[in-house]
């Protein structure tokens, strides 16, 4: 089930179109105002569908923190001021659809569903072998190569670069790694994430995997 955050102030309207994407089977966060969706950006819902025009922060700010956190977090703007302004702004912003108000909710509901199908479409099952800065990761058989010699990674350092890998671009939390990467039953310390990483920049030293101070960590990738 695909998880939406919907940002629109008109109380009223939130509902209606909460409603009609419930009743499609997403599950939809809603929220009425900009500063408390902006507290959630780290949640990386599936889509997020934005009004611009929120009564304390605008939805041109929230989008910016949206991208900047995971670029590739799709959005949709809603809006009835200038509608070729906004759609021409959302654009260079990042949105990957827009709205005009009015409109009916059976519209968003069709354009929502184009977008989660293509983000479907695209968590298909990546091919075996996927480069990186000129390393060859080969999932299939968990190996690592470097210009044709193996390098040796142990199993939860291969299984914490493919996660890095899924993730590209995505700030992921020490709690986020360990439990997708040691499980549930793990209950030593945290500090196993950071002992492991430190190993893989050691062996992997052209990745940029970037500390990012009092979260986590991300993968960036070209």
């Amino acid at each position: 089930m695909a998880t939406i955050y919907l940002v629109e102030d008109e109380e009223h309207l939130n509902q209606l179109l909460k409603k009609y994407l419930e009743k499609e089977g997403y599950k939809v966060v809603s929220f009425l105002e900009g500063e408390p969706a902006l507290q959630k950006v780290q949640d990386l819902p599936d889509l997020w569908i934005l009004d611009i025009m929120l009564p304390d922060i605008d939805g041109y700010q929230l989008i910016k923190a949206i991208k900047e956190y995971n670029q590739e977090t799709p959005v949709i703007f809603m809006s009835a001021r200038n509608q070729e302004l906004d759609r021409v702004v959302g654009l260079e912003l990042g949105s990957d659809d827009y709205l005009s108000k009015p409109f009916l909710p059976r519209e968003l509901v069709i354009r929502t569903n184009k977008i989660i199908q293509r983000l479907h479409n695209n968590k298909e099952e990546p091919s075996a072998d996927f480069h990186l800065e000129d390393y060859l990761v080969d999932r299939k058989q968990r190996t690592v190569f470097d210009d044709g010699q193996e390098i040796i990674l142990t199993n939860k350092e291969f299984t914490l670069l493919l996660y890095f890998i899924e993730n590209g671009n995505t700030v992921v939390s020490r709690e986020q790694i360990l439990e997708k990467v040691w499980g549930d039953n793990y209950f030593g310390s945290d500090r196993v994430v950071d002992d492991t990483i430190r190993r893989l920049r050691k062996k992997l030293a052209r990745i940029n995997l970037e500390t990012v101070y009092g979260f986590g960590y991300k993968l960036v990738v070209k």
